[in-house]
């Protein structure tokens, strides 16, 4: 699906140590049966370091690489309060194409993990990006995120990418 490479020789960072759970994805039980009756009135905080482990793992769409591999996204650009998730992220280069792909992974592997109480804004570290403005824009309207998710060849990318794998080839 990617045409041109945006940053063709991307520096790449060792990962931080921590329980490997590449294959994370979701904080909660998915089995209703392994769940205890009163789970329903248990609000569970949720902190940076839990986001964190959601999304270093997404690959770049461009490389073999993770987030966090190309220091895309990074705990300290993680905040949450309350019910509101906000990630930043570092594109690798200013004019990087890819970064509403990116952001778009991000957004939906916190769709599908986070419970549905929480507001999660995607947007791009301020003055890390040529087009930062449209990009935000892009990430944070539900209609351009549902009408972008409408389409399978998308959704397919940001799948591979949530997989671990690149989509370049």
């Amino acid at each position: 699906m990617v045409q041109e490479v945006f940053n063709p020789n991307p520096v790449i960072f060792k990962p931080t140590k921590s329980a490997d759970r590449r294959h994370l994805t979701s904080l909660w039980l998915d089995h209703e049966d392994e769940v205890p009756n009163d789970a329903d009135d248990v609000v569970e905080p949720i902190d940076q370091d839990e986001i964190y482990e959601l999304v270093r793992w997404i690959h770049d769409p461009e490389y073999p690489n993770t987030l966090e591999e190309l220091k895309v996204v990074s705990a300290p650009q993680i905040s949450v309060s309350r019910n509101h998730v906000v990630v930043e992220f570092t594109p690798t280069v200013p004019h990087c194409g890819m970064s509403t792909i990116i952001g778009l992974s991000i957004r939906v592997r916190l769709l599908r993990s986070l419970p549905h109480r929480f507001k999660v804004d995607i947007i791009v570290k301020p003055g890390s990006h040529q087009s930062e403005e449209a990009v935000n824009k892009q990430l944070n309207d539900k209609e351009r995120v549902a009408a972008a998710l409408e389409n399978p060849a998308l959704v397919k990318t940001i799948d591979t990418c949530l997989e671990g794998q690149s989509t370049l080839g």
